[in-house]
């Protein structure tokens, strides 16, 4: 389902104007799923199944963020991707 989910928001994400690339950082375990970048924004993106949370290891990826001045949002159906990225 999580996959589904990430595959529509890449999709949206795209048509919109927006860059959403995929991380993936070596060594670093537990990064969001997605950077979306755009004008003026940087977006970090957890994807999760619907009503599933973050992992321990990722909810700290998550304050190290935030704690860095960036957005981080999880998200789990479409509709909250849709609100996120105008």
């Amino acid at each position: 389902m999580e996959k589904h989910i990430e595959a529509k928001c890449r999709k949206i994400a795209k048509a919109r104007g927006h860059v959403f690339w995929k991380l993936v950082v070596a060594g670093y375990p537990g990064v969001p799923d997605r950077l979306m970048l755009s004008p003026g924004r940087v977006t970090f993106i957890e994807f999760k199944a619907p009503g599933k949370k973050p992992t321990p290891l990722q909810a700290a990826w998550h304050a190290k963020l935030r704690g860095l001045g960036f957005e981080v949002h999880v998200i789990d159906n479409v509709s909250d991707f849709e609100a996120l990225c105008p």
